[in-house]
């Protein structure tokens, strides 16, 4: 597609667009969606959030859906996502003959093969397309997606795709890209937490914080999360929660479950897991995730 254009590979006009859920990467990627020139209809819960995207609204999943060529979803755990696709105003009953949905919801794989054969009943096909990067890389249009499904849907949506990402890897069956959302989420809180331990550890020996945190960014193991998360670490009373604890708590639950069925051993994730759960007693909970860093300061040697 040219971005510019409005015209997709088929040489047709762009899909219309829903968005099922617009909290923080939902809402953002309904904007830039918009932006782009799409028409783009939004429903939240709290409408107001919807609202704010400056979309059309819609008052429920199945008015979203039902005008719509592509349904984006964006929701906080399978409760949710699975609550809205059911029942006489869910996603379901308002799809169309042909649509596509894109499930970019952090879900266990089990959550989106089970939901794949009501979509095909509706006659659309249901993608699972979670996504990597913050809100600042769908504004940016930078986003990595990890897309489990039908070859030929994915590249009906690639129109939609493309304005929100700067890769789109394919791989596989259905399940395998939440399957792959948890592999990453596992590989992010790990980094998160070794992050945050060496950042006390370096304080505590009496090197400044923020000259640790250089050293840290310009070294071997300065990845990207390091880079965008560097005013989070260095001034975490006026951090953007940009990633609660609560859902890297309900994400690792998701990658040990995941483990635990395929066999995969996990001892890091087992350990991030027992720290997150003793931030979240000690009222955490709603902070961003690297106040992990902040719950690490405050505990004795």
């Amino acid at each position: 597609m040219d971005r510019g254009s409005g015209i997709d590979r088929g040489g047709g006009t762009r899909p219309r667009v829903a968005v099922v859920g617009t909290g923080r990467m939902g809402a953002a990627m309904a904007v830039r969606l918009r932006k782009a020139g799409f028409t783009v209809t939004a429903y939240n819960r709290t409408r107001e959030k919807a609202a704010a995207t400056g979309a059309a609204l819609a008052g429920t999943p199945r008015e979203a859906a039902a005008t719509a060529d592509i349904v984006l979803v964006s929701l906080a755990d399978a409760t949710a996502v699975t609550g809205a696709y059911g029942g006489d105003d869910g996603i379901v009953a308002g799809l169309r003959p042909g649509a596509v949905v894109l499930e970019t919801s952090t879900v266990a794989p089990e959550t989106v093969i089970a939901l794949s054969p009501l979509v095909e009943k509706a006659g659309a096909t249901l993608l699972d397309t979670p996504v990597s990067g913050s809100v600042g890389f769908v504004e940016q249009g930078r986003l990595t997606v990890m897309a489990g499904g039908d070859a030929a849907a994915l590249e009906r949506a690639r129109p939609v795709l493309d304005v929100l990402a700067a890769r789109v890897v394919h791989l596989g069956p259905g399940g395998n890209g939440a399957a792959m959302k948890l592999a990453v989420n596992s590989l992010l809180l790990g980094l998160n937490h070794a992050l945050s331990e060496a950042l006390v550890l370096a304080e505590r020996a009496g090197v400044p914080r923020d000259s640790a945190y250089e050293v840290f960014a310009a070294g071997a193991a300065g990845a990207p999360f390091v880079q965008y998360k560097r005013d989070a670490y260095l001034h975490p009373e006026g951090a953007a929660v940009a990633f609660t604890l609560e859902l890297v708590a309900k994400d690792l639950d998701l990658v040990l479950a995941l483990a635990e069925r395929v066999g995969a051993p996990m001892q890091q994730a087992v350990t991030n897991r027992r720290l997150v759960g003793e931030a979240l007693e000690q009222g955490f909970g709603g902070r961003d995730l690297s106040a992990i860093a902040e719950y690490l300061r405050a505990k004795p040697g």
